[in-house]
């Protein structure tokens, strides 16, 4: 992170400040930093701009100036992937970085308090994650079923403990420092539920322009995902990219040629992908006699790791792929946003379905085959 120049900060806080006709001071030290010489950040989480910094000096810090009256901060030390959520709300805030712990008005002492107990949370979320992660792919698949059971069930624990800060604290500006979760980890429907509340935190600027952009990311994604759709039922898109050994090939070489295809969007980056191909794998050998081919189009960024995906995945199909990872040219002609993604194209090069997986895939080709 490079350190900002006084006329940048300057700039910043000016911006900041002319959103707000209501300033407050705001004072906020800091001690046991754990490096000399770091810069620590004063962040707006609305504009994302720093508006103050500091340099840690015998593991401390001060930073004292003015900002909008309610705004929601973050203390930020650079190079650190976490950071101290505040409300300016005019009192002084003293951060002890040996316990992680924030005091200041009651609200902001609140705040940390919260915080830390998210961190306990995540942190044990986040190694069951990796605990099943580290295991072989033939350990992961004998757990799969029972991994996904007792994921549900933390996923909802952490979720919960999110919407549950917000209920408890529906009469201040607490919420304000936990509410971007909600979204991804309790889904969209219950982030409108609590801003259908009417508390004081929905008219806070931050969870206005929070809720902004979520809507206009949900009604992208509808319109990605409408584009997708109305594909099926047309001919296929013909596109060129490489096969492993460079030389350059047309989608159409392959589809439409009295065969059914599967053209499947895939990489080797990822594990989603990893975990359903063999679905794929097997689908090919029950019925590539019968007719049944796939043209796996990747989605890697590095040729090594895709050619040697292709061997150890055992995907004895065609490959193709032009190495630009999103910006490849079957995510710009198919609208591919996320993978695994598959079309499903009859013999007369006509796509009939998408995004099958599983015993989907399983299901439609016992049909087509018997």
């Amino acid at each position: 992170m490079k350190k900002l120049s006084i006329l940048m900060l300057a700039i910043a806080t000016a911006a900041v400040l002319a959103c707000s006709s209501d300033i407050a001071k705001y004072n906020v030290t800091g001690i046991n930093a754990p490096e000399d010489g770091a810069v620590v950040y004063l962040v707006d989480k609305l504009t994302s701009a720093p508006i103050d910094s500091a340099v840690v000096s015998g593991g401390r810090f001060a930073m004292k100036g003015k900002a909008a009256k309610d705004a929601f901060l973050s203390v930020n030390l650079e190079d650190a992937d976490w950071l101290f959520p505040i409300i300016n709300d005019g009192t002084p805030v003293r951060i002890n970085f040996a316990d992680s712990v924030a005091v200041g008005s009651a609200l902001n002492t609140r705040i940390s308090e919260y915080d830390r107990k998210d961190a306990a949370e995540y942190s044990e979320y986040y190694r069951f994650i990796q605990d099943y992660l580290a295991l072989s792919p033939e350990e992961q698949q004998a757990q799969e079923v029972e991994f996904i059971k007792e994921y549900e069930v933390r996923l909802k624990k952490y979720a919960d403990a999110y919407t549950n800060i917000i209920v408890e604290n529906l009469d201040n500006l607490i919420p304000v420092a936990f509410i971007s979760q909600v979204p991804s980890l309790a889904g969209k429907e219950k982030f409108d539920e609590m801003l259908s509340t009417g508390a004081p935190f929905t008219q806070h600027p931050y969870v206005q322009d929070l809720k902004r952009r979520i809507d206009e990311s949900e009604a992208k994604n509808q319109a990605s995902e409408d584009r997708k759709r109305a594909i099926i039922g047309q001919k296929f898109l013909d596109l060129e990219e490489a096969a492993p050994d460079g030389t350059m090939h047309k989608l159409s070489e392959y589809v439409g040629q009295g065969h059914w295809v599967l053209v499947d969007f895939w990489a080797a980056w990822c594990g989603p992908c990893k975990a359903e191909m063999p679905n794929v794998v097997a689908a090919y050998k029950k019925y590539h006699a019968k007719g049944f081919d796939i043209v796996g189009l990747s989605f890697d960024r590095e040729k090594d790791a895709w050619v040697n995906a292709i061997k150890e995945w055992d995907m004895p199909w065609i490959h193709l792929s032009d190495i630009k990872y999103w910006d490849s040219k079957a995510a710009e002609v198919y609208s591919v946003n996320s993978i695994p993604d598959n079309l499903l194209i009859d013999p007369q090069g006509t796509v009939v379905a998408r995004g099958l997986r599983g015993e989907a895939l399983a299901a439609r080709l016992a049909e087509i085959f018997g």
